[in-house]
């Protein structure tokens, strides 16, 4: 990196620090700590991701001490990069691991968040069997208890509430039943809810039943957002909903996801004043238990190396940069009911 760029995350985080916002807590697989303890934010990453099935996973499928030789270094590389607090995507039954997280969190200096909630794209395979036949309410039992007592008996505790659906326009029984459930969650825990999504379709379909329960667009993250189209993000983005384009990537050269395509994309919403409604992140990693010593891990650094020097020869500012990754990360996921009305 750049001493240019090293003097310019100095002073982003001075600015961060200086602060005075009472926006309220974070959990982090540590404990709470003050949004403005935040700092720059990575919102949506992965550690370790296990594709076999909810039905064959489990953490006789990984060796911790593996995963942390592999996966710390790249997270001291953010670190470097400025990065102080990040958000692990992986649901249960997927490859969370909360005893993984933690001791990374340790051994890095950084605030790790994990989640609670299932995972219901990819035909189903990473929903829990018993989840079929349970009640909207039955589901979000657990994800409350989780919220109230941690995960399983690892002391951790769910930052956010991590769900997913088919990239269809209508959501189906399942899938409009895990978002019910996060509704109920929502409300009983003021978790953020972030979901696994791409088109506008099923986004607004989600808004859709989230409304139905009382919760407000401003508790929902549309993920993979950069799947959508940019008038969908404008609709969403003046309902209240956040708009999570994550998958920021220097490879994708003239297409979705790389940094031409990030900086025409956000220079539009900025022009259209929704830039307070935007969220940045890679979507990378992430150890894979079924490869060899892991996989390819992607690493996180794309964003600052690559997308935010060529947002500032764009015409971005510091203030601008400060927004998408340390304020709008704050009031995104600082613990609070949304209601509606």
């Amino acid at each position: 990196m750049s001493k240019l760029i090293m003097f310019f995350w100095a002073i982003l985080l001075v600015t961060s620090c200086s602060q005075d916002l009472k926006q309220g807590t974070l959990i982090t697989v540590k404990g709470k700590i003050p949004v403005e303890e935040m700092g720059i934010n990575l919102i949506h990453e992965h550690i370790l991701v296990d594709f076999i099935g909810a039905d064959s996973t489990g953490y006789h499928r990984w060796e911790r001490t593996e995963v942390i030789e592999r996966a710390l270094p790249i997270l001291l590389e953010a670190k470097q990069n400025g990065v102080r607090t990040f958000f692990e995507c992986t649901p249960a039954y997927l490859g969370r691991d909360p005893l993984l997280l933690k001791e990374l969190s340790e051994k890095s200096g950084i605030n790790i968040v994990t989640n609670t909630g299932y995972y219901g794209a990819g035909e189903n395979k990473y929903v829990p069997k018993q989840a079929f036949d349970q009640t909207a309410e039955d589901i979000a039992k657990v994800w409350i208890d989780e919220f109230n007592n941690g995960i399983e008996s690892s002391g951790v505790f769910p930052g956010f509430i991590k769900i997913a659906v088919a990239r269809k326009d209508t959501l189906s029984l399942l899938h409009a039943k895990i978002v019910k459930a996060a509704a109920i969650a929502h409300k009983a825990t003021g978790l953020t809810i972030v979901s696994h999504t791409g088109p506008e379709g099923p986004a607004f379909a989600q808004l859709a039943v989230l409304k139905e329960e009382g919760v407000a667009p401003e508790a929902f993250v549309w993920t993979h957002a950069q799947d959508g189209t940019f008038e969908g993000h404008l609709q969403a983005a003046k309902q209240g909903a956040w708009i999570s384009l994550d998958n920021v990537n220097k490879n994708n050269v003239d297409k979705p996801g790389g940094i031409d395509w990030y900086v025409a994309l956000l220079s539009k919403l900025k022009k259209e004043n929704v830039l307070d409604k935007i969220l940045l992140s890679h979507d990378s990693g992430w150890y894979n238990p079924g490869q060899e010593n892991g996989g390819n891990y992607r690493n996180y650094n794309d964003i600052f190396e690559q997308l935010i020097p060529a947002l500032m020869e764009n015409g971005f500012s510091q203030k601008d940069i400060d927004l998408l990754l340390i304020k709008n990360p704050q009031r995104a996921y600082a613990v609070k009911v949304r209601k509606t009305g």
